[in-house]
């Protein structure tokens, strides 16, 4: 496909073919309406906000970040994060091993659950929670009874953030699983390994990759998450404003200082996120290159 045509019908060697192959003026435009794209809708708005964040100097940035509500949310976000991630690790790969590795009815429902966090709004999401255990919904009156609190509390924000994040993981993993097979496995059942045995030495040193690039993904949405937990959240200060709901609370009432110092610290962890997923693409792709120089020395 790299602009090459075999020539069919004869022995003669493959030749290039211009017939892909754009011209330099064309290829230019094209990166040029990238870069442009880039710094106008990524690059530029970033160093607004980092701009805008140091305006005042360090010590008015250090200041909005040590305030008191401002420690609450990054804890919350963290809280959340912390336990909805691990949460959708099992999740995801009990999923993905089971629509890959067996044959089941439902298997195709099974797949549109997990899908369905993409095609619902985070809001709705969020409403839906509170319909369900707030003080109009049916179990409102059993939770009151064993002094249970999900919503306008840190439970409420934990689901809300489970439901946005978890497609992330099965996602990353059903693809890689399915390309894979099912051959590895069966050999090692075959000569007498248990499933965890398969599982812990066949398939997740064959998964680990794309399982730590969903844990990353699921990583930066659980922190950067808004509609769903903003609804569940009540905007109660220093107790269930997560760091994007302090953001826009500092906005709103013209802190300006610190929302964009809360919205810089967003931004530094999208970027270590995006660093960290770069670096492991890069070792993926030198043990696949390592892998595949020691596959021809072998006589």
């Amino acid at each position: 496909m790299a602009g090459t045509i075999t020539t069919l019908g004869n022995s003669h060697a493959p030749r290039i073919s211009n017939v892909t192959q754009e011209s330099r003026p064309v290829r230019w435009l094209l990166i040029s309406l990238a870069i442009a794209f880039l710094f106008l809708f990524l690059a530029l708005p970033l160093a607004a906000v980092f701009s805008e964040a140091f305006s005042r100097g360090w010590q008015v940035y250090w200041q909005a970040l040590q305030e008191p509500d401002a420690w609450a949310a990054i804890r919350l976000t963290l809280i959340a994060a912390g336990i909805a991630v691990p949460l959708n690790v099992i999740f995801g790969v009990a999923a993905a091993w089971a629509i890959t590795k067996f044959s089941f009815r439902g298997k195709q429902f099974l797949i549109t659950l997990i899908d369905l966090p993409f095609a619902v709004s985070p809001v709705i999401a969020g409403l839906t929670y509170v319909l369900l255990y707030g003080s109009h919904g049916p179990l409102w009156s059993w939770l009151s009874e064993h002094d249970i609190k999900i919503i306008f509390a840190t439970p409420g924000i934990v689901m809300a953030t489970i439901f946005v994040t978890f497609p992330f993981i099965a996602r990353e993993l059903i693809p890689l699983m399915e390309e894979q097979g099912t051959s590895h496995e069966e050999a090692a059942l075959t000569l007498g390994a248990s499933g965890w045995q398969t599982f812990r030495r066949i398939t997740l040193p064959a998964i680990k990759w794309g399982l730590l690039y969903g844990i990353i993904l699921c990583n930066a949405r659980a922190m950067g998450e808004f509609g769903a937990v903003s609804v569940v959240s009540g905007h109660i200060r220093g107790q269930t404003n997560t760091l994007p709901l302090h953001i826009e609370i500092a906005y709103n009432e013209y802190h300006f200082a610190a929302a964009f110092a809360c919205a810089s610290l967003l931004a530094l962890l999208a970027l270590a996120t995006l660093f960290v997923k770069s670096l492991l693409e890069w070792k993926e792709r030198h043990e696949r290159f390592l892998a595949s120089q020691a596959a021809r020395k072998e006589p």
